[in-house]
Parts: C-alpha cells; sequence; structure tokens
C-alpha cells in the first residue's frame, strides 16, 4: 500500500477543511450527548418502574414541567399520590385519577437518591448541549447562507443543516455528481453481479453513520408533509416498506443538497406532493382505472359526459 500511495494511485480521502472539522467534531460531541441524556432518562423511568411507579403510561413526557414537578416532590420526601397528582399542569390535570393509580408504589429513600443523581445528571447534560449549540451556531456563521438553504428542504431543519455541513462540506467540487455524492455516503445500492446472476439484497453498506441517521431522520419527517419528498416517501413505503423509502428519499435529499452547494444562487423549488398525478396524462389514467376495474370483475363501457 505505501508504494501505491507513493505513485499516487490511491484515491484521496475526503478531508474538510479545519473550520468545518471542528464544525464536525462539536455536531457529533452534541449527538453524543443527546444519546448520552436519553440514556439517563430511559435509567430514571426504570427506576420509576421498580418502585412500580407507572407515570409514563399515564404522561407522554415524563420530563415536562409536570413530571419533573411530580420526582421532585418524591425526591423531597412526599408520597401521597393525592398530593402528587395534583402537581399536573394544563392538560394533564384531566388525568388526575390516573396520576393517582401510577403514583400507588413503593417509592423509597433509596429510590429518592437514585433519581436525584439520575436527573442532576440529565440537567448536567443539558447544560453542556446548550453550550455546545451555542458554540455550533458560532462557527456556522460562516456558513449562514448554505445552512439558510439546506433549511428550505422539507425534513431539514437548522440542526440537521449544520450536520450535514459538518459531515459534507461545502465543496461540491469533491464529487463530481450527484451520484457521486450518494456513493460516498453509501445511499446508493451496491450491485453485486456474477455470471449474469445479481447477489445479495442490494444492500448499501456501511457509510457515516452520523450522515445516514440526520438524512434517516429528514426522510422520515419530509414523509410527514405534503411535498413531492413527502409523497415519494409514502410511494415507496407503501410498495417496497419504510426502510427503502428512507434510502429512497434520503438519496433525493443528498442529491438536491449537492445541487444547493454545487450553486451558492440555487433554491429549494418543491415539485408539489400532487407531481406524480399531473405527469399521467388522462389516457393512461383511464387505462389504469378501467384495469383496476377490470380486475375486481367488473365489465368497463365508457361513455362520455354530455
Amino acid at each position: 500500500m505505501a508504494k501505491v500511495a507513493e505513485r499516487q494511485m490511491l484515491r484521496a480521502s475526503l478531508v474538510p477543511p479545519p473550520q468545518i472539522r471542528r464544525l464536525r467534531d462539536l455536531t457529533r460531541y452534541r449527538i453524543d450527548l443527546i444519546g448520552a441524556r436519553t440514556a439517563e432518562k430511559q435509567r430514571a423511568e426504570k427506576l420509576l418502574e421498580d418502585a412500580q411507579i407507572k407515570l409514563s403510561v399515564v404522561a407522554s413526557d415524563i420530563f415536562g414541567a409536570s413530571g419533573r414537578a411530580m420526582m421532585a416532590a418524591l425526591i423531597a420526601g412526599e408520597r401521597n399520590p393525592a398530593v402528587l397528582a395534583q402537581l399536573a399542569r394544563t392538560s394533564l390535570r384531566k388525568k388526575i385519577p390516573l396520576l393517582q393509580e401510577a403514583f400507588t408504589g413503593h417509592f423509597t429513600d433509596h429510590h429518592a437518591f437514585l433519581l436525584g443523581k439520575m436527573l442532576g445528571r440529565v440537567d448536567a447534560i443539558s447544560t453542556d448541549i446548550a453550550e455546545v449549540d451555542a458554540k455550533i451556531t458560532e462557527l456556522l456563521a460562516p456558513f449562514a447562507s448554505a445552512a439558510a438553504r439546506l433549511d428550505e428542504i422539507p425534513g431539514i431543519g437548522p440542526t440537521a443543516a449544520a450536520v450535514i455541513l459538518a459531515e459534507i462540506g461545502t465543496d461540491m467540487s469533491r464529487f463530481p455528481t450527484p451520484g457521486h455524492l450518494a456513493s460516498w455516503a453509501r445511499f446508493a445500492p451496491g450491485v453485486k453481479e456474477s455470471a449474469g446472476r445479481k447477489k445479495g439484497h442490494a444492500g448499501t453498506g456501511h457509510g457515516n453513520p452520523y450522515l445516514a441517521r440526520i438524512l434517516g431522520e429528514a426522510a422520515v419527517i419530509a414523509g410527514r408533509t405534503s411535498t413531492f419528498p413527502g409523497e415519494r416517501y409514502r410511494r415507496i413505503a407503501r410498495r417496497r416498506g419504510k426502510k427503502r423509502a428512507i434510502v429512497v428519499v434520503g438519496r433525493s435529499l443528498l442529491t438536491i443538497i449537492w445541487h444547493l452547494l454545487s450553486d451558492p444562487d440555487a433554491h429549494f423549488i418543491d415539485l408539489g406532493a400532487d407531481y406524480y398525478t399531473n405527469r399521467i396524462g388522462p389516457e393512461r389514467k383511464k387505462r389504469n382505472h378501467i384495469h383496476q376495474l377490470e380486475a375486481l370483475g367488473y365489465r368497463v363501457i365508457l361513455q362520455p359526459a354530455a
């Protein structure tokens, strides 16, 4: 390998400039912090379950304002279910009878000690995330225009835009075409063929896990919108499943990202959720409907409306 590299026969790896690398360190650390906070929250929920406190069954988010107030009261020594249930706020007050049942358990001082440590850790990590967010915003300032244009894409928000820029940079000359970017990110199905027979399951392989995660989240979010990427996600999910839909829409998002970063004056223009419907001409629509009715056992006779 050393001899091959010496003769310049190896393709150079993607090494972003220092400013992008620093931004990447922060965005990746932020993701790791969020994972650590989520793990700590899960430990706290498991601890409550161990004490027969079923708060998570009633409240959708036990770490909201009501949940934190109730857990603080438990740590302070309050054990009366009726008193704890009265700490509910806003819409959760409609579930006070259920909350009283949920707080009927065996919460001890041992549980209170552990819960206090866990909540303290959650708050400390939240403080760290806020500080990292401020630093990311500072380093992202030179790329504010690119981040704003990426924010126009359905499913991609400011946080996702920062992660994408941190992982692939802003210089798209490293990728001659959008296909090269998708291949590098492993959002292109691999083709294994021998003697005319295709092998494997067309898996994409393992690429950049941070980029894959954010593109997967963006694809799922886009699938809930009334946009072209959303309709593309829903069409593929119905026929081939959600996992393939995520890969397909993720690749489409990478293609859009490549064009936006290649041209500083480019902006995202949505084709619309009705793009596929409008592409089909009247004759083709008519044939499709006839075939569907015939498949159900009907004989179709068309008569033009007056």
